[in-house]
Formats: C-alpha cells, structure tokens, sequence
C-alpha cells in the first residue's frame, strides 16, 4: 500500500502555464448508502455543514476541501419536483448510485478525500463488485496544463495508445465492460491519432475525435475541454450533459470501494501513467510504431497489443498503473 505522503505522486507538468498547481476534480459513484447518510459522512470526515437541497440533492458547504455535491446520479433529479418523480427516485436507489462530486483539489484535497473514502468503506458503501448491476465509476477531472496543442494532443495519444493495456493490466468491472459508460476508443480514431502525430495541430485532432468518436461514453472523455476551447467547432456532437471545463475527464477507473485494499491513489496512478507516457517522445514514437504494426493486417484481439504494449512501457520504466497497489 503506498503511505499517504507518497501517494498521489505529482504529474510531469504539475502547474498550468499561469503557475498555479493543476487541480483534479474528483467524482465517485458507489452503492449502499444514501444520499443523506453520504452526505453526513462527509461533513463528519471534512467539517463543514451537510444540507438537503431536494429530494435526491444534499451540499456539503465549509468542508477542508472545499464544497461538495451528494446526490442520486439520475437525470430524474433535474425532473420538475412531482410525487410520481419522488417515487421514482425511490425506487431507484436500489441501481442507481450515489454520487459523491468534488471541487477542484489540490494534492493535500486528494489526501484528504481519500481518507473519505475509507470512512465511507467502513460505513458500508458499495463499489461496482457490490451488485450485479453496480457498474460504478470513479471520474478524475483533471486540469489541463494549457489550452495549447502540446499539452492536450500527446496525453489524449498516450492514452489511445496503451488503453488496452490499462484494461488488461488493471481490468475494470464485468458490469461496465457491458454498460456503454466507459467504452475502448475505436480503432479508427487510433489510427487517425497516430497519423497526426504528437505534434498535431490541435484543430485537426478535434475534428478527428467528432468524426470517429462522438459520444462521452469513453474511458478518457474529450468532449468537455474540447468544449471548453472551441464549442463551435464541435457543435455537432455537444448535448446539455456536456460541460465545457478545462480538464481531462478521465472515467476508466471503477470504484473499488468496498475492497480495503483499493484507494483512489491507485486510480490517480493510471492517469499519471498516461501523462509520463506523453511526456516522453521516444516512448509515444516506439508505441506509435508497434501499434502500427501490429494492426496492419488482421484485426487481432486487444489482449495481443496489451501485451506487446506492457512490453515496451516495463522496458521503459513507465509501467505504473497495473494489478493493485505498490
């Protein structure tokens, strides 16, 4: 297990061009408590003051890091207030997660909030093993370092091209590799990363995500900071659930949280291996390469350029993110 002062090991780039620490939003999905009680847990561990906005809605407001949302994770919450949608919030409780979402925070936040999450486990919260249809989450919203081209094409290409290799090093729940929530980018859109190259403009990628990506429902989401730096170039695709933020919104990692040797670092350690991984250019071009080849004939299974593609980052050193704890 890594000790709380090591854990959530600091990014390559760790400050935005202002020079202010990058921050990373956190939201965590899970079973076996309600709203309120959630809520109550995270004013007891964080201070501040819990209240009920509405039916399904509670704020923490004053907690050490900041403001927090407790809510039912349904649409039905925007719903005009009626008895019917009461009662159907009511009956969804049992599928429907709770929803524990964050401020931007800073590395003593993350510290903070995990040892939330261990609160909530002893409380008797419920990760995505908990029933057959938890497939729970944990999002990570993690600031960009700027809106220019070289801080936002080589992770969003890291992350394309050891994706596979995340899964299979690291596999996420059976419930969401069915439920279309956190689906494997297409290899089309790979492919088309790998063409543009590292160095890409950043126009020419966004348009390459709309065409052959056009939904949120991926493991890294590109849709809310492309948003965010040109919403009208990607109209076409934008919904009322997209918010324009300057973060990659990274929603891979399940929520483990009933399982005492899980903890949010071993999901922050998944992104940070994408960022170390775009970060170092003669890794991405030997990733870049293989990936190449090994899907210039035949489609092959993605177990094979998992394999071929833990490879190279052990090799490397870059191999951070697989199997459990350190």
């Amino acid at each position: 297990m890594v000790s709380p002062e090591n854990s959530f090991a600091p990014l390559p780039q760790p400050d935005t061009a202002e020079g202010g620490p990058r921050l990373t939003g956190v939201e965590i999905e899970l079973g076996g408590l309600d709203e309120a009680r959630c809520a109550d847990l995270c004013a007891r561990h964080l201070g501040g003051v819990a209240r009920q906005v509405d039916e399904a809605i509670w704020q923490v407001e004053g907690s050490r890091i900041g403001g927090l949302k407790v809510y039912l994770d349904t649409a039905l919450r925007h719903a005009d207030k009626t008895a019917l949608r009461d009662a159907a919030l009511s009956l969804g409780r049992e599928v429907i997660p709770v929803e524990i979402v964050t401020d931007p925070l800073d590395h003593e936040g993350l510290i903070a909030l995990d040892d939330l999450r261990e609160a909530l486990r002893q409380a008797g919260a419920l990760g995505s093993g908990g029933g057959l249809f938890f497939g729970f989450g944990v999002h990570l919203n993690v600031q960009v370092a700027s809106d220019r081209a070289e801080a936002i094409v080589p992770p969003l290409l890291a992350y394309a091209l050891i994706e596979d290799w995340l899964r299979t090093a690291n596999p996420i729940d059976q419930m969401r590799r069915v439920l279309p929530f956190a689906a494997p980018y297409p290899r089309r859109l790979v492919r088309r990363l790998i063409a543009l190259g590292r160095g890409a403009r950043l126009g020419h990628v966004m348009d390459a995500y709309v065409q052959e990506a056009p939904s949120r429902n991926f493991g890294l989401d590109m849709l809310p900071v492309f948003a965010w730096i040109d919403a009208a170039r990607i109209e076409s695709v934008l919904t009322s659930a997209t918010s324009a933020r300057p973060t990659f919104h990274f929603r891979l990692p399940d929520c483990r949280i009933d399982e005492p040797g899980w903890s949010l670092d071993r999901e922050w350690r998944r992104w940070r291996t994408v960022e170390r991984v775009a970060a170092n250019a003669d890794a991405l071009a030997e990733l870049s390469q293989g990936w190449d080849a090994a899907h210039a004939g035949v489609p092959l299974p993605r177990a094979f350029w998992a394999e071929r593609c833990g490879a190279v980052l052990t090799q490397r050193g870059l191999a951070d993110a697989g199997g459990g704890p350190a």
